[in-house]
Parts: structure tokens; C-alpha cells; sequence
């Protein structure tokens, strides 16, 4: 295939070097990734074959300019597999695996690499480097020491057959999750059977129906968390019984897409792995650079929430069994599918909110232009303007360019909101292009979704957790198109995985702010605003039902760590059993309270770069619920805090230890006080 007939192999025309998917096919991606193996590691060598002794700039500037057709067809390629993996990307994926973990560790346990870089760090008082460069030269020889490079050959040959195998296995774990949710989407003969719907949910549910050619019926397929938000509204018991049941058994059922030998296979390597770089286990390897610091700084962290959101979900429970008691003819013990549809019954009882019949007050259209847009606008100042010509990856994703106050371009951001069969579950930011002064790259972003799409012609109602989780990517997108630095290591979202989700954090606050929802919460059919004091009442609600969703949460975070704290030796051998006893073990296991993720569809951390870090969520809300404190404090939504909040913090990328960002931002370290307040857990 020549240059000419395979558009990955030269850099794109296209504006921002948005790859030109309209030309990209399937089988141009393998030629590419090869041609960008062999052309990094050919950089790579003459790197290490200079005679003169290292320098900043024959060695750190090199690397860091090495790579660029295997970054660009990375970056295409990946974005792709996760949001439209069709069947001949899936074999890609799997195929191309375990070669990415072989080529990255042909790089990071390179010996004439590693000796270099330890030769420059050793002199790094010396070089007199500003603060970007001489972070680079650690963080480098940080991560190739974490990575094995020290170690002697035979046990760098293991190493890579570990790493190998391991992401042969997480490949084969989300395309095992994905067939799997697909197959266990609840199919319903008759509408009466999902009573409670909206007329848009019942839309979007036949149109799912139509799509797998299942017409007069109505398909509602499964988000990648346990359970589903139609349980809240669902008022037959029988069918969110269904739906729970489809949930919870996903990966775990038997067959070909069982994913309990696969997991237990990927933690027995990650241990063997971690036992080999001298750590006792993955927990420890992963902490060990990340601002936790150790397994047992995530470990007190999560007993101490736990025990309290423990205590708080009994007496939610408690409160919903009086509610049904009090109201059903022949009342029944709650459980885990009656949760949410209860839940909402008392938050309409107490704050008089009905948190479904809030829908028709977020279409998404205004949700998105005059919520998450105006307020990036009233914040940092900038602009959107939606570029349909620019080719997307799919037909369901949108581009927009977006400008500075100034009126100069900063990069594109891509919307793609829509579920479908090939889209992963769950929400995500990705790069599509990474920026980097020292390439001359201006970043693209991506957020995904996986909102049920409505008929044609009918407008895309958001629940309010859907506005919450679009406020919430566009946090991490914000991080991507704000980074200002000029090294790709440090790009962006490129920063410790415990500190990643701060930002996308953070911006959530502005999604129930007067000025904001004022202006995007509007009825889709009358333009009325939502009430002021309904506003008031849901601000009110911060704390209700925190015990659940704190609970489940803290479970799947410490069900992450207790698989990973297993050593070299130890194996799991009936996955529901391990993770009934630890949840045992901190207290988490009220069988009306499930885990947010069972291990069969934790893809945070079997298929995800979260393995042992999914307590960065509550890690990273400490500095968010801080945050959120300081701009209460100090006027709120105003160009000046946008400008110090940026320029300290979202536009550094990796480029500054997180921490010591976060201090220059907040002028101390962040305190816990307001984290246990939000959460309900100071009484």
C-alpha cells in the first residue's frame, strides 16, 4: 500500500490535523501502526547510538519528537475502536494489542535509552533547565524505572510476555463485555410493560427495537453500570426485576462472552508483573506513582468513607421500606431493582421534585449550546462554531471549532452522543490530536455518550443525570483543549490517573449555577425556564440518597483494590465468592446496595486504564468539592476565575507535579471538610 493510498501514512490537510476519516478505511490502520513502529524505533536507535555524551536536546527533545506517524494513527485508531467497533476493527484491535505492548516496551526497557536518560537526571541540578524540561527528564526516568527498565534481560523477556498477554486479555474483555451487553438488551412484547416511561424514552426504546429489525416491540439496552435509569420511572416491578437481573448477569452467565476466566487470568499476570519490578502487588505498582502514594493511603481513605455511607444507605434503606409498607396493598422486603423507583417516590415526597418529568426541560441541543458552551464562554471565554463539513469518524458525531475571546482558534471538539451496538458503554474524553508547541499541534478532543436516540423528527430529552455527565466529559475536553504545553508527554489529560478526573469534576458545578441553568433549562415546547424554586429544591437535594450512591461506589473501588492487592501465587477461583467477602470486609455488602461494577463488566479496570485506580473518583473529589468551595468564595462564574483556574491548573497538563498545581491555584492543599459535607458524611 503506498503513501498515496493510506491517508494515516502522511500527516492530514485538514484543519487541526483532524485525520481525514473520510478517506480512512479499515485496512489502513495495521500498515500504519507497523510503519509507525519501525520508524520510532529507528528514531529511538539514533538516539542511542550518538557518540557524544547525552544532552537535553539529543536525547529528552528527540524522544519527545519521535513517534509522530505511530501518535497519529494511534490516536485515529483508538478513538474509533471504542466508539465504533464494528466486527473488522474488533479483529484489529485484537490483533494489534499485544504488537502496542511489545513496541512500548521496546522503548521503555531500551538499556542504552534508559542509561542516558538516568545520565541526565543524575546531573539535573546542574542543567539548569526550566521547570517543563526538568520535569520531563524525571518523569521519563521515572516511568521507564517503574516500568522494568533496570532489570536484566530474562527478566525483561518475561515482562514483555506479560504485558503482551495482558493487553491480548483486556482486548478480549471489552469485546466479550460489549457482545455480551448487546445480547442481554431487554426486549419488552408490550408497552404497558414499561409504564412510567416518558413518551421519548418509549420512542427511543422502539426505535432500538427497529434497529435489530424487531419492529412493534420495545429493546432498552444496558448502560455499563449496574442497573439502568429507567428503573426510576419503571412502575411494573416484574420488568425492572428483568432489567436488574440483564445488568448484574453480564459477563458472568456462561458461554463465549463469560469474562470470569479472563479477569482472573489478567489479575494473576498484573500480580506476577508487579512481583517482577520488586512490588508486592499491582495496587502497589500503580500507587506508586500516583499522588495516593501506597495501597494503604487508598485503603484508609475508603474505610473511612465507608463506614459512614454504610450507615446512611441503612437508613435510606430503611426510610424506602417504610415507604413501601405505607403505600403497597401487599408490601414487599426492598431490594436492589426497587431502589431507584422508591428513591424517587420520597425525593418527590420531600422536595416535591420528580426528577423523570424534569426531561422536557433538557433538550439536549440547548443543553449543550446554552449550558456546557455559555458556560465555557462566561468562564474562559470561548466560542463554538459547529464545522459539519470536517469529517467524522461516524455520521453521529459533530465537530466544532472552537475560538478564544481573542477571536484565535484553539482547537476542535467533537460531540459524539448517541449509544449504539458498536459504541463502548459508559461516557469518555479521548485526544484525537494531542497538543504540543514542539510538534506545532493544536489540540482535538472528543467526548462520547451513550444517550438512547428518539425517533426522527422527536427531540433528545436528557435525564438529569445525562446533563450531569455531559457537564462532567466536558470538563475533561476543557483539560485537552486548554493544555499549553511543549512536550506530548505532558499533553492535556496526560497527568497522574488519581488527579485526572479533578477537572471533569469541577466542572459540573456549573450545571445547576443560576446564570447557566437559567438559560438551558428551558421547556422544549413552551420556552418556559424551570421553575426558580425548583432549581432551589434540587440544589437542596445534595446529600439525599448519598448513602446508596456513595456506597455503591466505594464498593467497586475497594472490589479494584482487594483484586489487585493479590500477590504472585494467589489466584481467584470463584469470582463471586472473592468479591462477596470483600465487600464483607468493609462493610459494603447490603445485597440491596450492589456495586456500582461487578468485576465481569468493570471495564474501568479490566479494559480501561483504571486497574487499581478507580478510587481516583473520590480521591480526585476531595480537590473538587475544595474547588468548587473557592469559587463560591470568590464570585463564582467570572472571567477571572476562569482565566486563574485555567492557567494554573487545566493548562499545565503534566507538565507540573498535580498537587503542587493545585496549591498555586487554591493557595493551600486541599482540605476534606467539604467532600464529607457534599456526601452527607460529617453526621
Amino acid at each position: 500500500m503506498t503513501v498515496e493510498t493510506n491517508p494515516l501514512l502522511t500527516p492530514s490537510a485538514l484543519p487541526y490535523a483532524l485525520p481525514d476519516y473520510g478517506r480512512i478505511r479499515a485496512e489502513h490502520y495495521l500498515p500504519a501502526f507497523r510503519r509507525g513502529f519501525e520508524e520510532q524505533l529507528a528514531e529511538v536507535r539514533r538516539i542511542t547510538m550518538v557518540r557524544s555524551m547525552p544532552s537535553f536536546e539529543n536525547t529528552m527533545v528527540a524522544l519527545e519528537r519521535s513517534g509522530e506517524l505511530l501518535d497519529r494513527a494511534s490516536h485515529a485508531f483508538y478513538t474509533v475502536s471504542s466508539a465504533d467497533a464494528t466486527a473488522e476493527i474488533q479483529a484489529i484491535d485484537e490483533e494489534l494489542a499485544p504488537l502496542m505492548a511489545a513496541h512500548q516496551d521496546a522503548i521503555l526497557l531500551d538499556s542504552a535509552l534508559y542509561w542516558r536518560i538516568t545520565q541526565l537526571h543524575a546531573q539535573l541540578d546542574t542543567l539548569s533547565l526550566d521547570p517543563e524540561p526538568h520535569r520531563l527528564v524525571e518523569r521519563w526516568h521515572r516511568e521507564m524505572t517503574l516500568a522494568g527498565a533496570a532489570l536484566d534481560d530474562d527478566a525483561k523477556a518475561r515482562l514483555t510476555e506479560l504485558n503482551q498477554r495482558i493487553s491480548a486479555l483486556s482486548t478480549a474483555f471489552e469485546r466479550n463485555l460489549l457482545a455480551d451487553t448487546n445480547e442481554l438488551a431487554v426486549l419488552f412484547d408490550d408497552a404497558a410493560e414499561l409504564d412510567g416511561l416518558s413518551a421519548g424514552e418509549l420512542s427511543a426504546a422502539a426505535r432500538a427495537a427497529v434497529e435489530r429489525g424487531l419492529e412493534g416491540k420495545h429493546l432498552l439496552t444496558l448502560p455499563l453500570f449496574t442497573g439502568h435509569p429507567a428503573l426510576a420511572a419503571l412502575t411494573n416491578r416484574e420488568s425492572r426485576r428483568r432489567i436488574m437481573e440483564a445488568s448484574r448477569s453480564r459477563g458472568a452467565r456462561g458461554g463465549e462472552h463469560d469474562n470470569r476466566g479472563v479477569l482472573a487470568e489478567i489479575v494473576r499476570l498484573r500480580a506476577e508483573r508487579a512481583d517482577l519490578l520488586g512490588y508486592p502487588s499491582h495496587a502497589a505498582a500503580v500507587t506508586a506513582d500516583e499522588t495516593a502514594g501506597t495501597p494503604e493511603a487508598v485503603e484508609r481513605m475508603l474505610r473511612d468513607l465507608a463506614a459512614p455511607a454504610a450507615r446512611n444507605a441503612t437508613a435510606e434503606r430503611a426510610a424506602l421500606q417504610r415507604l413501601i409498607d405505607d403505600t403497597e396493598a401487599e408490601p414487599f422486603p426492598l431490594e436492589a431493582h426497587d431502589w431507584a423507583f422508591y428513591t424517587e417516590k420520597l425525593r418527590t415526597a420531600q422536595y416535591e421534585i420528580d426528577t423523570a418529568a424534569l426531561r422536557p426541560w433538557f433538550e439536549s441541543e440547548s443543553v449543550l449550546r446554552d449550558g456546557v458552551f455559555a458556560a465555557a464562554g462566561r468562564l474562559y471565554g470561548l466560542s463554538f462554531a459547529e464545522r459539519p463539513e470536517l469529517p467524522g469518524y461516524h455520521p453521529g458525531a459533530r465537530t466544532f471549532e472552537v475560538f478564544q475571546e481573542d477571536g484565535s482558534a484553539l482547537g476542535l471538539f467533537v460531540l459524539d452522543l448517541y449509544t449504539r451496538d458498536s459504541k463502548r458503554g459508559g461516557a469518555w474524553m479521548n485526544p484525537i490530536v494531542s497538543q504540543s508547541a514542539l510538534r506545532g499541534a493544536l489540540p482535538v478532543v472528543a467526548n462520547n455518550l451513550n444517550v438512547a436516540k428518539p425517533a426522527d423528527g422527536e427531540p433528545t430529552l436528557l435525564t438529569l443525570d445525562e446533563v450531569n455527565t455531559l457537564f462532567h466529559e466536558f470538563g475533561h475536553a476543557l483539560h485537552g483543549l486548554f493544555s499549553d504545553v511543549t512536550y506530548p508527554h505532558f499533553s492535556g489529560t496526560n497527568v497522574f490517573r488519581d488527579f485526572v478526573e479533578f477537572p471533569s469534576q469541577v466542572n459540573e458545578m456549573w450545571m445547576l449555577w443560576p446564570e447557566i441553568v437559567g438559560e438551558y433549562a428551558r421547556h422544549h415546547e413552551t420556552g418556559e425556564p424551570l421553575p426558580v424554586g425548583l432549581v432551589e429544591r434540587l440544589q437542596a437535594t445534595e446529600t439525599f440518597n448519598q448513602g446508596f450512591e456513595t456506597s455503591e461506589y466505594l464498593a467497586a473501588a475497594w472490589l479494584d483494590q482487594a483484586l489487585h492487592a493479590l500477590a504472585v501465587g494467589d489466584s481467584i477461583d470463584d469470582v463471586a465468592a472473592f468479591e462477596a467477602a470483600a465487600l464483607a470486609d468493609i462493610g459494603l455488602n447490603d445485597p440491596a446496595v450492589p456495586t456500582r461494577y461487578s468485576s465481569a463488566y468493570f471495564a474501568h479496570v479490566f479494559s480501561g486504564g483504571y486497574s487499581a485506580g478507580y478510587y481516583s473518583y473520590i480521591w480526585s473529589e476531595v480537590l473538587d468539592a475544595d474547588t468548587v468551595e473557592w469559587f463560591r468564595d470568590n464570585g463564582g462564574l467570572t472571567r477571572e476565575n476562569g482565566e486563574r483556574f485555567r492557567r494554573r491548573l487545566l493548562g499545565v497538563g503534566g507538565s507540573k507535579d498535580p498537587l503542587e498545581a493545585y496549591r498555586d491555584f487554591r493557595g493551600r492543599d486541599a482540605e476534606i471538610a467539604p467532600l464529607l459535607k457534599r456526601r452527607g458524611l460529617d453526621r
